[in-house]
């Protein structure tokens, strides 16, 4: 199978979208959120579905934060939105199957990505065989048992998450309460143009 027949075949059993469709349709449990499709995700989730092709990580919670593991793993390299979109999933693999996230993690960290391997999306990623996109990742071979540094780095990732975990809605409670006892003033500049 080429690994275009496999993306829509993946894109087909799924039920999603296009990746370069303007808004994403993502069901969470008896509700359907919409958002729009920003140019950065396009840019990553071309990747991110060959990845999904490649690696045979499924599309339910685990397996998203399976692929969310492996690609933080294996590197996003200058994408942004697959770094914060993966970080998000990944705690949630940690949560429900912490056991598939961290051989995930590992799996990535003895392999690659598409996005340090091209950067960005090509056509011709789709042209070839799915096995031979296996092979360019590191994935058709078991991952080595593993090492001290993957604990490190795991470790580390786990320490960021705990700390975003407690800092985000610390963050948010801080500002709110700013914003609600010191509502926002003109600045100063504007005052002294008024007095003129």
């Amino acid at each position: 199978m080429t690994v275009g027949e496999a993306q829509a075949a993946y894109l087909v059993n799924n039920g999603f979208d296009a990746p370069d469709a303007p808004w994403v349709t993502l069901p969470v449990g008896p509700f359907t959120i919409k958002f729009p499709n920003t140019p950065a995700r396009i840019r990553a989730v071309w990747l991110h579905d060959l990845h999904h092709v490649a690696a045979e990580y499924a599309t339910d919670w685990t397996g998203e934060g399976e692929i969310g593991a492996f690609e933080i793993g294996a590197g996003c390299a200058h994408h942004r939105s697959a770094w914060a979109l993966n970080f998000g999933v990944f705690g949630v693999g940690v949560l429900i199957a912490p056991r598939r996230t961290w051989q995930a993690f590992v799996r990535g960290r003895h392999a690659t990505s598409l996005y340090v391997l091209e950067g960005e999306f090509h056509p011709r990623l789709l042209e070839g065989r799915v096995s031979e996109l296996r092979a360019r990742l590191g994935l058709d071979r078991a991952p080595p048992p593993p090492t001290t540094s993957d604990r490190a780095a795991y470790a580390a990732w786990l320490g960021l998450m705990a700390v975003a975990t407690v800092a985000l809605p610390v963050t948010a409670i801080v500002y709110g309460y700013c914003l609600w006892s010191n509502p926002p003033r003109r600045p100063a500049a504007c005052e002294t143009e008024r007095a003129w």
